[in-house]
C-alpha cells in the first residue's frame, strides 16, 4: 500500500470511529446510576471545571453558527461539497463557523469557513488516540462529557445548520428544536441543508407529528430546508445581524476575567 492509500485508509478509519468510542470512560461511569457520594461530588466538580474551560475558551470567538453533520462523508461526496460551500457562505457574512471539530461534514464546514477567510472553531469529544480534530480549525476545545459539548455548541450560536447526518446530528438537532420550542433558547433559525436527504424526516414531522398535534405549526415553520448556501447565509444574517443586533465589530469589552483564550471576532466590514 502506498502512502496516499494509507492516508486515505486512516481518514476513513477516523471517520468511522469518530464519536463511537472514547479514550475516557468517565461519562459512561457517570451514567451508571447512583454512586458513592464522595465520587459524585468529585465528578460534579469535574463537570463544573469542564464548563468553565468551555466558557474560557469560547467567550471571544465571535457570533457563531453551529453546523451539525456526519463524520462519515468523504471530501469527494456531494454532501461534503455542499457543506463546505455553506461554511464559506457563513464566513463571508461574518459568522464564526462552529462544529464538533471532527472529519466528514464537520470538516467540510470548517474548511469552507477557513478557506473563505473566516473563523473556524470546534468543540471536540475525547476520542480514541488515533483520531484527531480536523485540520481546518483556528481554535478547538476537547470535552469529556457529551452534554457539556452540546451545551457549548448551543450556547455560543445564533443559528443552527443540520447537514446530512446520523444519530449524533439528530440528537443535537432535536435538542436545539426542543429548547426553542420550550422558550429556553431564542427562536434562532434552524436550517436543513440537503433537501433530498432530509425529505423523509420533514415529511414525518409534517405528516405525523404535526398531523397528530404532537407539535404546533410554529414548531416546524421555524425550520427551513434548502440546498442554496447563499440562502443559508442570508437567513442567518437576517436573523442574527438584524433581529438580534449582532455586528461585525466586537460587541463586548475584552476583559479576560477568567483568562479567556478565544479566537478574535470576525473583522469589521
Amino acid at each position: 500500500m502506498d502512502a496516499s492509500n494509507g492516508d486515505e485508509a486512516k481518514t476513513r478509519d477516523a471517520a468511522a470511529l469518530w464519536g463511537t468510542a472514547t479514550a475516557d470512560q468517565e461519562e459512561r461511569r457517570f451514567l451508571e446510576g447512583p454512586q458513592r457520594r464522595g465520587s459524585e461530588l468529585r465528578r460534579a466538580m469535574k463537570i463544573f471545571a469542564e464548563c468553565i474551560r468551555g466558557f474560557r475558551g469560547l467567550h471571544f470567538v465571535g457570533p457563531c453558527v453551529t453546523v451539525y453533520g456526519s463524520a462519515r462523508f468523504a471530501e469527494d461526496h456531494r454532501h461534503y461539497r455542499l457543506t463546505q460551500a455553506v461554511g464559506a457562505a457563513l464566513a463571508r457574512v461574518g459568522f464564526t463557523v462552529m462544529t464538533g471539530g471532527g472529519p466528514g461534514l464537520m470538516e467540510a464546514a470548517n474548511r469552507g469557513a477557513k478557506e473563505a477567510g473566516g473563523r473556524s472553531v470546534g468543540c471536540n469529544i475525547v476520542l480514541p488516540k488515533e483520531v484527531k480534530p480536523n485540520p481546518y480549525l483556528d481554535h478547538w476545545i476537547e470535552f469529556h462529557y457529551f452534554f457539556v459539548r452540546k451545551l457549548m455548541l448551543a450556547k455560543y450560536s445564533y443559528g443552527f445548520v443540520a447537514a446530512p447526518g446520523g444519530y449524533g446530528t439528530l440528537d443535537e438537532l432535536f435538542e436545539v428544536a426542543t429548547l426553542i420550542q420550550t422558550g429556553k433558547l431564542h427562536d434562532f433559525p434552524v436550517v436543513f441543508v440537503g433537501a433530498e436527504y432530509w425529505a423523509p424526516l420533514v415529511e414525518f414531522i409534517r405528516g405525523t407529528l404535526l398531523a397528530e398535534r404532537a407539535i404546533d405549526a410554529v414548531d416546524i415553520d421555524r425550520m427551513v430546508v434548502t440546498d442554496d448556501p447563499e440562502e443559508v447565509a442570508a437567513i442567518m444574517r437576517e436573523h442574527g445581524m438584524k433581529r438580534f443586533g449582532l455586528s461585525y465589530a466586537a460587541t463586548i469589552k475584552r476583559r479576560r476575567i477568567l483568562f479567556e483564550r478565544g479566537a478574535p471576532p470576525p473583522p469589521q466590514r
